[in-house]
């Protein structure tokens, strides 16, 4: 079984950062990749960033530039840095793992851009 934490969202103006966090718990055998989904307000839930196992990253276009998806020192911790926000990417983001045929979620943390 794998369990997923959030952590790192907030409110902050347009222009500024924020840095979100996934801890993983449980075995990361068999973990192929791992990606951040957002879902704003009557939108559908939308992938934001992956990384593979091997390291092989892939964006959005609306993100490419500003995000950026990497693991943290241990390795079963995930980072999305995201620069230069933009009001229209206020949403709940969610840190998800891929096992085979299996995805994990976590709760999602909020992120709000506005001035």
């Amino acid at each position: 079984q794998v369990q997923l934490v959030e952590s790192g969202g907030g409110l902050v103006q347009p222009g500024g950062s924020l840095r979100l966090s996934c801890a993983v718990s449980g075995s990361m055998l068999g973990i192929s990749a791992m990606g951040w989904y957002r879902q704003a307000p009557g939108k559908e839930r939308e992938l934001v960033a992956s990384i593979t196992s091997g390291d092989r990253t892939n964006y959005r276009d609306s993100v490419k530039g500003r995000f950026t998806i990497s693991r943290g020192n241990a390795r079963n911790t995930m980072i999305l840095q995201m620069n230069s926000l933009k009001p229209e990417d206020t949403a709940v983001y969610y840190c998800t793992a891929l096992r085979g045929t299996d995805t994990y979620w976590g709760q999602g943390t909020q992120v709000t851009v506005s001035s």
